[in-house]
Parts: C-alpha cells; structure tokens; sequence
C-alpha cells in the first residue's frame, strides 16, 4: 500500500513539471523497477542517481527530462538528510584545504586521460567552450581560449599564471599565439604529466602544487574552470593569493561556474560520485571575497553555452565508447552519462551560469574596453 501511496506521490510531482512517469512507453521516466519511489523519497537526487546507474529507470531524453524537473523546481521537493549532511559538511568543514585540496585530482581529474582525450576533443580543455560564432566544439574552444588572452591584453615576454591549469592547453596556446612564459599548477598527478609533455619546448613550467602555496610574481593570471573546486571558507584566500602574486598592472581572469541564487547546497549526488569537496559559488560569496583586492572590469556570462559544450561531450562520449567499455563497466557508463546530462539541464534552465570575471588590481587607467 505504501508503495503505490508513494509511487502516485512521485507521479503527481512529475505532472507539475509535465513529465509522464510509467513502466511502458510513451513516458519520459520509463521506471523498471518500481522500488524507484521509495529510494529516491529517502535518499532525494543521490537515491534517483544511483538507481538510474543500477538501470532502475531510463529517458529517451534526459537532458530534457531533468530541464523540465529543474524549471518546475521540483528539486525542492527532495531535500533529505543526505542533502543536508552534505550542506553541512561544505559550510563547517575545510574540504578543499591541505591534504584535502589533491583529493579532487585523484577522485576525478586522474580517472584516465583515455576518458578525456575522447570527451574533450582535439583540446583537452575540460571547461565551457564560446559559441559566439563558432559552429563546432573544437572551434568554440579556441575561441574561448582566444577570448581569455585577449581580455588578459597578453603580450610577448610576459609571465602567466594559470591557477588549476588542467592538461595545459591554454598556457599552451597563450605561448603559441601570444608569445608568452608560464606556470601552470594543478592538484592532479595525470593532468600535470600530460601537460608537462604537451608543453614540451615552449616557456612552460607545470607544477603540482597547491595554490596556497604560491608567492611570485606574475604579469597576468587565468583560472579556468578550477574556482568550483575551492571552496567558500578559501575564497577570501584565493583572491589573497592571486593579489599577492598579480603585478600592479597586470589583469586576472576567473572562469568558473556560478550561481544566481543564494549560495548553493552541494548535491549528494554529484559530491559522491563526480566532483567531491566541490560546490558552485553565489556572485554574493565572490564579491565579497574581492572586495578590497581588486577592481571588477568586467563580469561576462556566457552560461547558455555550456549547454551546447556538454551535448558536444556526451556526443563524444557516446562515439568513443566502444573503445572505452574495455577499461570502464557499464554502470560507469551510466553514470557519467547521468552526469553529463544533468549538468546539461542545469545550463538549458539557467539554474547555473558560466563567468568570466576580468579584475585588476587598481582599476585600469582610463578604463577597461571589454573584448567579447
């Protein structure tokens, strides 16, 4: 009885946001096995998470299926206690502090290149493309890698950082194109492998190392896509550290994910199985942890573009896959398939949003002419 209370629950709840749940087709949340209601009324968005990689329930469309539960805020109807425990963990504890701060490059960032090389196309740049004019993934990410050294105004013979560096492409195009030097720092033993080796030849120094850690000087610096992974107890820190090491005249540029709510809670789900110690920082966390260190020139987002990046990485993803099922299992498969698809929704409904932030230490003389 308390089975079909709970499954009636669920698809009352699913009618709000116009998605018919159903153990036949047509349905957009076609259930195989109806302890689906329970788990996830218990457990929230991590109970639906794992019981679609146990293949409990499938979508034709999933991107689709979760733009429509995330634009009806049907989320808000699955706070539970893991949703909670993780909320409290990211408010009260240091997670990204440490030994803590490797802890992602491990969990994630370390899972393969293999995985990458396939996802990420002809550069592994593991961050939102500019699809202002571009038609394909690749072109959107030269594009966005191109648009960052313009804003930075790079010039031949400076010396960049690049705070969470990734697998180096953008110091590498920045050496290429712009006739630069620069370190590059990372928390991931595969990525800083890579990098090293990618780099190879041009001015180019990778590191691993904690960006705690750094005090030198610098002409510009860029953080690509690393800002999620630092935490709201260290945002005030990162600003300090970036302060300390940007010349008086130089620019800084931080391209993350962010929110346009209130400061947000880590979901259960994602922080168990994709991104641990992670969370997406509110514009209230960021302003406030700039303030007094640096002139905002310009704040651009570009969120909806992510959309189109993650379809381009699940499409990849997908072509590579029969390649890639000899070193991951099927359930590994539905999970990141799960992960991309969500991410997806949460750029289609403008849940979340992509930031370029140019600062300057004391505001440009004569202003900032923003380049898009």
């Amino acid at each position: 009885m308390r089975q079909q209370s709970l499954k009636q629950r669920a698809i009352d709840l699913l009618a709000l946001a116009g998605v018919r749940a159903g153990e036949t087709p047509p349905c957009d949340l076609c259930v195989h096995d109806e302890r689906l209601y329970a788990r996830v009324f218990a457990h929230g968005s991590l109970g639906l998470g794992e019981a679609y990689m146990d293949g409990w329930w499938d979508s034709d469309d999933l991107p689709g299926l979760f733009t429509r539960l995330l634009r009806a805020q049907l989320d808000e109807e699955l706070k539970t206690l893991d949703t909670l425990i993780a909320h409290l963990k990211a408010r009260f504890i240091n997670l990204q502090r440490g030994d803590h701060a490797f802890e992602i490059g491990k969990a994630h960032y370390d899972l393969g290149n293999d995985l990458f090389q396939a996802m990420l196309g002809e550069r592994l740049v593991y961050s939102c493309g500019y699809w202002a004019e571009a038609t394909n993934l690749d072109d959107a990410q030269v594009a966005k890698l191109d648009l960052i050294c313009r804003k930075l105004r790079l010039r031949p013979g400076q010396r960049v950082l690049d705070i969470g560096c990734g697998w180096g492409e953008a110091l590498k195009y920045a050496a290429e194109k712009y006739g630069v030097e620069g370190v590059g720092i990372t928390v991931s033993k595969e990525q800083a492998a890579y990098a090293q080796a990618l780099c190879a030849g041009l001015p180019v120094e990778i590191r691993l190392q904690d960006y705690h850690d750094l005090d030198e000087p610098f002409d510009a610096i860029m953080s690509i896509g690393m800002f999620e992974h630092v935490g709201a107890l260290n945002y005030r820190s990162y600003f300090e550290v970036a302060r300390r090491c940007l010349h008086e005249d130089g620019l800084f540029l931080l391209h993350c994910i962010g929110s346009n709510g209130a400061p947000s809670r880590p979901d259960p789900w994602i922080e168990k199985y994709i991104f641990p110690n992670s969370m997406i920082p509110a514009m209230s966390q960021t302003a406030t942890a700039l303030e007094g260190l640096f002139v905002v020139e310009d704040w651009h987002n570009f969120g909806a573009d992510y959309d189109k990046t993650l379809t381009a990485w699940r499409a990849n993803f997908d072509a590579a896959w029969p390649a890639l099922s000899h070193h991951y299992d099927e359930r590994f498969r539905r999970m990141w398939h799960y992960y991309l698809a969500v991410s997806a929704a949460v750029f289609r409904s403008r849940r979340d949003q992509l930031w370029q932030l140019t600062l300057s230490p004391r505001g440009v003389p004569g202003g900032y002419r923003v380049p898009r």
